[in-house]
């Protein structure tokens, strides 16, 4: 689950920046998902949400990469969808998938930051982000979108979640490290109750969204450009934590995984 935010300016080199960038679309933009997932867990979040009868609707997938679940959904539902990332590849490569599954003409894609958007408030009927909220954390993702979203509208994410109250502790320090904003998902169903939101239903995902969908096709691409960045001053950093998530998630998948939510927004 590699951090597909941008990093700032003050953090990094601009070339240092630009070859981080490169890293992402070179490992990630010929990829089926940037992150854990599947075809069926979309259906299924579909039919949670209870969207699957409904005509005419207007989505944003925000964070989509490459188009797994706008392609999911755009075959199930009668929608437009708006198909957002920060990263162009990911969004010509979703287009030309689009064009090849016949529902291009469905689909507009929007290059932007999902903490820079710019939709009209009430814009949409639902807003779906697998595996990607966590870039600008759960809270601030499910508070802020709320307000793009009709009344009685559909918020259906993906975000990490502890399966356990306990954990081993190579996995939690990892993950505290790596996303402090990791919780069970009893805490993540407060957080939408808190800001406006009517739990609708949760799963978490199987370990094949996590292994075959994702991690598989992800190591075998790290380790050979682990050799091709080896003099990189950013890269290798990168790669090598990755590679630790995986094995981590190997060893205590029992523990921790995507949590699927869908809740309805309450009227004001």
């Amino acid at each position: 689950m590699l951090d597909l935010k941008p990093i700032t300016i003050c953090e990094k080199r601009m070339g240092a920046h630009m070859e981080y960038l490169d890293f992402l679309v070179e490992l990630h933009g010929n990829a089926e998902r940037q992150g854990p997932g599947g075809d069926e867990q979309t259906r299924r979040a579909v039919e949670l949400s209870g969207l699957a009868n409904k005509q005419g609707l207007r989505i944003a997938d925000i964070g989509c990469g490459t188009g797994a679940s706008v392609l999911t959904l755009a075959k199930m539902l009668d929608a437009e969808i708006t198909a957002v990332d920060f990263l162009p590849a990911f969004l010509t490569e979703l287009s030309l998938r689009a064009a090849s599954n016949g529902v291009f003409d469905r689909i507009t894609t929007v290059e932007a930051s999902m903490d820079k958007l710019e939709f009209e408030p009430s814009s949409f009927d639902a807003i779906w982000s697998e595996g990607a909220i966590y870039n600008i954390g759960f809270e601030a993702g499910v508070r802020d979108w709320r307000q793009y979203l009709k009344p009685n509208g559909i918020l259906a994410v993906s975000e990490l979640t502890w399966l356990t109250d306990t954990r081993p502790q190579d996995l939690e320090r990892f993950w505290n490290a790596a996303y402090p904003e990791v919780g069970t998902a009893s805490e993540k169903l407060s957080v939408l109750e808190r800001n406006g939101y009517t739990p609708l239903g949760y799963f978490p995902l199987p370990k094949e969204c996590w292994m075959e969908n994702y991690y598989h096709p992800v190591r075998r691409k790290l380790n050979s450009m682990r050799v091709k960045y080896n003099d990189s001053e950013v890269v290798p950093k990168y790669v090598e934590q990755e590679l630790e998530e995986i094995r981590l998630y190997e060893a205590h998948s029992d523990y921790v995984s995507y949590g699927f939510y869908i809740a309805k927004k309450l009227t004001d």
